[in-house]
């Protein structure tokens, strides 16, 4: 679907600040020029009422390219939930598989949670996410006591999913289909035991998905497959390959690559500049959605890399912009 005529371009820069992306060595990226602390780009559908804007657009005020110290820091005197380890059935991958959940502060079953699945990446698992230096505890929980972020349930499962492996063994076409083939796990198994055994609000206006690297891929390509299912979409240095032309194995041509005229409320692309692994990749991305007239935030970030420090802000950001 291409833009329509009357779609309006939102820019918080002057130029792509993207070009560090494209360094093959840290040695490249040393030369590329400095940027401005953080680049936008949304297309966003004019509105006709007047003064009123759309959430996207409201989402874009909130956009900081880092988060502030203090918000990664534990507070005196308030509790902060650790992560519990659950195990379900994957009917496909027809084996146990395990998930890790925080649930808010003062969980209660006689309220209902929306809830975010974050996605790890290639070789890594459900604890990477839960790790205490991605900080999810901490600044979902001051963020909440401050006012700007909703309760929510948060979900990092294990992606990988075939029925032959266990675990990835490498990077080829037969892994990374075991990971696209996440979806078929999600929708079938995982979605129903997070809706069974907690308190969750449903609905697309209740759930939102995230992910870095392959789960950035993975979230991508789970948002543009299920727009009635996820009203809030997120990436994070997502890996290629989703799109014929950005790699081995394609999911999708590149006019697939779009929410059509299910639009979610958000999606957030964020990229490091300086990002060794996936390179330009999300930029390519970028074009597409943008391409094919689809409302999005770019997140550029500078002082990241291909790892945690590029997740945490991400998900500072996201927290901050979803349920609202």
């Amino acid at each position: 679907m291409k833009r329509s005529p009357n779609a309006i371009i939102i820019s918080i820069l002057s130029v792509f600040a993207f070009s560090a992306c494209t360094a093959s060595s840290p040695a490249e990226a040393e030369t590329q020029p400095v940027t401005t602390a953080h680049a936008t780009i949304t297309t966003a559908e004019t509105v006709t009422t007047g003064s009123e804007v759309s959430y996207m657009e409201i989402c874009l005020e909130k956009l900081v390219e880092m988060p502030p110290e203090e918000i990664l820091e534990n507070r005196e005197g308030v509790k902060y939930p650790e992560f519990e380890k659950f195990t379900y059935y994957s009917r496909t991958a027809e084996r146990d598989t395990p998930v890790n959940v925080l649930l808010p502060t003062n969980y209660s079953e006689d309220k209902k949670y929306p809830v975010l699945y974050i996605l790890h990446g290639y070789y890594d698992n459900e604890d990477w996410m839960a790790r205490d230096i991605v900080h999810i505890s901490t600044m979902l929980t001051n963020l909440v006591a401050d006012g700007d972020a909703k309760e929510m349930i948060v979900v990092c499962p294990y992606i990988f999913c075939n029925k032959d492996m266990p675990y990835c063994t490498g990077m080829d076409t037969q892994n990374t289909l075991s990971y696209d083939n996440f979806i078929n796990d999600l929708l079938t198994d995982l979605m129903p035991f997070i809706e069974e055994n907690f308190s969750v609000a449903t609905g697309r206006e209740n759930t939102a998905i995230t992910g870095f690297s392959m789960g950035g891929r993975e979230s991508l390509f789970i948002g543009v497959s299920q727009p009635d299912r996820f009203g809030y979409v997120g990436s994070v240095c997502a890996a290629p390959g989703l799109t014929k032309g950005t790699g081995e194995p394609s999911m999708l041509e590149e006019d697939q690559l779009t929410f059509g005229d299910n639009k979610p409320e958000l999606l957030l692309i964020s990229a490091a500049q300086n990002d060794g692994v996936v390179g330009a990749n999300p930029l390519k991305y970028k074009l597409i959605f943008s391409n094919n007239g689809d409302e999005f935030i770019w997140h550029s970030m500078s002082q990241t890399g291909h790892d945690h420090s590029s997740v945490t802000p991400h998900l500072y950001n996201l927290f901050r912009m979803v349920f609202q």
